[in-house]
């Protein structure tokens, strides 16, 4: 898969961009700050309807617009497909995909398949639960969008049931007793099923990807870090009382509808859900240990590329070669991970990458076909924006700063 065009409009510190690509490798050079990381912001933006970035849609409108706008023309297997995008700050958001007006934006959903790796991702390992519950549902729904739906909806079921929890605590401990009581309760318990129907439907997906992906991020870490202790993947869930690494959703809903009577109480003491998969976590191990509090700064940086070039290996698997974006990564890796990371890019039909400057590329990727990009910002009358230089077309005379 590559993509073709790439056009924005509005998007962060571009007014205007419009690019014409090709398989291979683009390179965008230019100081942090100047815009090079928000183009392929925009790139991540259409393959997951979100930003690794931020967690809202507002900031990545420019200042003073309405709107903006990220267009594509994907290319795979020969087949192309136009997805457009227009984010709003507020409201929800409209796709098309060629001239057909989508009813929902999830279905561009697959169209553009992206696997990014960026300073962020060290979160995977050292941050919260939720960076790993994110990087799982994001891959989820790339390859099933439907289980985008489910997760949707799941949300606001979560929503809904942990209002009620709070906002009818008093009715909720008085119990049948009462006439608000016995509402309340009765209300719960329609919250608990579609909570559980949803949650058993997730869950099995989660647990179902985390077996696919073990191998593949076994042996990605094994190149990147053969000196290292081996990871292994297990994915915990909050739902006690179903079998480890249960896949099937309907075992799965009985068990999360039992905890959740058992746990009833002291989650109407607490006002908030504590079952479901918005507790779960990935749990990451190198060897016997947890890799978070327990790997070495380099481990954790090994660990990280790992999980994201264990599902560009699934996405191939797949039958789908995914783009590969490789965001300020080089300048955080030392000459071995560089080396080794930058052998698994050149392998891969598209790929971009960003670096503030040109001595942060690896010395052995090959950029003789490569396209680099200069990425500046002016300011003028209209104010502060991002521009592109003309492109470079390295040809076959040498890389970036031969």
């Amino acid at each position: 898969m590559h993509i073709r065009t790439l056009t924005l409009r509005d998007f962060r510190s571009w007014p205007n961009l419009s690019l014409d690509l090709r398989p291979g490798v683009t390179v965008l050079v230019g100081r942090n700050g100047h815009g090079k990381t928000n183009i392929i912001e925009a790139v991540g933006y259409l393959a997951h309807l979100g930003s690794h970035r931020v967690s809202t849609d507002g900031p990545l409108v420019r200042s003073g617009a309405a709107d903006a706008r990220v267009s594509a023309v994907a290319v795979n297997g020969g087949r192309e497909l136009a997805a457009h995008l227009l984010i709003k700050p507020r409201g929800g958001n409209l796709a098309q995909l060629n001239r057909t007006r989508l009813e929902s934006p999830r279905g561009l959903l697959g169209v553009v398949k992206t696997v990014l790796f960026a300073p962020e991702d060290i979160a995977l390992v050292r941050g919260e639960p939720s960076e790993r519950r994110r990087y799982l549902d994001e891959v989820l729904a790339t390859r099933y969008p439907r289980i985008a739906g489910v997760r949707a909806d799941y949300d606001k079921v979560l929503k809904q049931r942990n209002a009620l929890l709070r906002s009818a605590s008093g009715a909720l401990r008085r119990g049948y007793e009462s006439q608000d009581g016995a509402a309340a309760l009765t209300t719960l318990d329609v919250w608990d099923g579609q909570l559980a129907s949803l949650g058993g439907q997730l869950t099995a997906a989660r647990t179902a990807l985390v077996a696919e992906l073990s191998e593949h991020v076994t042996t990605a870490y094994g190149i990147i870090a053969p000196e290292s202790r081996p990871p292994h993947l297990n994915y915990r869930s909050s739902v006690t009382t179903a079998p480890v690494d249960c896949g099937d959703p309907e075992v799965l809903e009985a068990a999360m509808l039992t905890d959740l009577a058992h746990n009833r109480t002291r989650e109407i003491e607490r006002g908030m859900s504590l079952i479901g998969p918005h507790r779960d976590d990935l749990e990451l191990m190198l060897g016997d240990e947890p890799a978070r509090g327990f790997a070495s700064h380099g481990e954790t940086w090994s660990y990280a590329l790992a999980l994201r070039l264990g599902v560009f290996s699934l996405f191939r698997e797949d039958g789908t070669d995914p783009i590969l974006i490789l965001d300020d990564v080089f300048a955080e890796l030392d000459a071995a991970r560089r080396e080794a990371l930058t052998q698994i890019a050149m392998t891969a039909e598209q790929v971009f990458i960003t670096a503030a400057v040109d001595g942060d590329l690896p010395v052995n990727l090959d950029t003789s076909d490569a396209r680099i990009h200069r990425v500046s910002m002016v300011t003028d009358d209209s104010g502060r924006y991002s521009v592109l230089s003309e492109q470079e077309d390295t040809g076959h005379e040498g890389g970036v700063g031969s």
